[in-house]
């Protein structure tokens, strides 16, 4: 039977979403590894060290939230909870060498996630459903009353294409 909204661009939106988490944790199992705790590993890659308050605020999480992921990467070794000069009550986290070629691999994943999603894609073609996308997310963001900072769209990309799009 079929959808009531599978004609729509939301629903599809919504399905390739559920697709691409599907596909995402499926190799993320095969290292052993939960879907949210890329994520730390990916912002400690970029960030190289945070304190768990700041790793909850980039992660959009509770405190609570972050420190228990925290924990389950600490155990596997990926990644380690350092006392922040003689204050103990602060707490840097920051990946271990095994973190770090973690992080490594799920960028690899990412990639290969990219050229799957985008297969058969001309260049261009991906390139312009990157920039609809931007639109679409920073139109639903506008809709909601926020902006494209409160949702985490990359600004430089959609300034580039109000230029080139003449928006």
């Amino acid at each position: 039977m079929p959808h009531p909204s599978e004609n729509t661009i939301g629903w599809l939106l919504a399905q390739v979403a559920r697709l691409h988490r599907f596909y995402l944790n499926e190799k993320l199992a095969e290292m052993g590894l939960f879907a949210g705790q890329e994520q730390v590993l990916q912002v400690l890659d970029q960030e190289k060290s945070l304190t768990m308050g700041e790793l909850a605020s980039v992660l959009r999480v509770r405190a609570p939230t972050a420190s228990k992921t925290v924990t389950r990467l600490a155990a596997l070794g990926l990644v380690e909870r350092i006392a922040e000069g003689g204050d103990r009550r602060t707490i840097r986290v920051k990946l271990t060498r095994k973190g770090k070629a973690a992080a490594a691999r799920i960028q690899a994943l990412w990639d290969e996630a990219e050229g799957d999603l985008t297969a058969g894609f001309d260049p261009k073609d991906s390139k312009r459903l990157r920039k609809h996308l931007l639109r679409a997310a920073a139109n639903l963001s506008t809709a909601l009353g926020g902006t494209e900072q409160d949702f985490d769209i990359p600004l430089d990309a959609l300034d580039h294409h109000r230029i080139s799009s003449g928006a």
